[in-house]
């Protein structure tokens, strides 16, 4: 069911000023670059403290000119961007499917083609366990077959047995996924793997 406080939308360049100011408000500089940078996670946070220009250069030029890397949803709360759900092909996430909790999946061997997944997601520090996350996840389910030609949306969260910080679920939290129909179909605790067929 949709939650009518939040209107989900295919992100375009439209929104890069809601997004910048998203970005902000969080205090987040990796601008949803991670699994596209190739250096080690040293590098990684070198870059996000000290060129952060760079992370957000690649994300609004991949908006502006609809790469892979930039496709997703966005969440607003009257006129305000208040969430950002990045849904990419497979193949321009391999950094993620090669991690070590993945990697060795049988649900990922074999045909990739349409598998898109859920990579990051960001809600503005005001609107956190309103119901965002979950409205963005809806969004995703509702937009990417046809919009991105999606068949199969799959999702990697982070399933905590203690209290985490919010900024610590930025691959989204369980309860988002699992109240728009995805199911758990792999992965190693605390890394479930969960997918949807569209």
């Amino acid at each position: 069911m949709n939650d009518p406080r939040f209107v989900t939308a295919v992100a375009g360049p439209e929104h890069a000023a809601g997004l910048r100011a998203l970005f902000s408000a969080a205090s987040s500089t990796c601008f949803c670059r991670f699994w596209h940078f190739d250096g080690t996670n040293n590098d990684w946070l070198d870059r996000c403290a000290n060129a952060p220009e760079e992370n957000a250069a690649a994300f609004f030029g991949g908006l502006d000119s609809g790469k892979d890397e930039a496709k997703g949803i966005v969440a607003l709360s009257e006129q305000t961007l208040v969430g950002w759900l990045k849904v990419s092909p497979a193949a321009v996430m391999r950094k993620a499917y090669e991690r070590r909790f993945y990697k060795q999946l049988p649900a990922f061997q074999g045909d990739r083609e349409g598998v898109f997944l859920l990579g990051c997601a960001l809600v503005h520090p005001g609107f956190r366990k309103q119901g965002v996350a979950k409205a963005l996840v809806a969004g995703a389910v509702a937009y990417a077959k046809d919009s991105f030609g999606a068949r199969v949306l799959e999702a990697l969260p982070r399933r905590p047995k203690e209290p985490v910080s919010d900024e610590e679920l930025w691959t989204g939290p369980m309860g988002a996924f699992e109240g728009n129909g995805f199911v758990e179909v792999g992965g190693l605790e605390p890394y479930p793997v969960l997918r949807r067929v569209l």
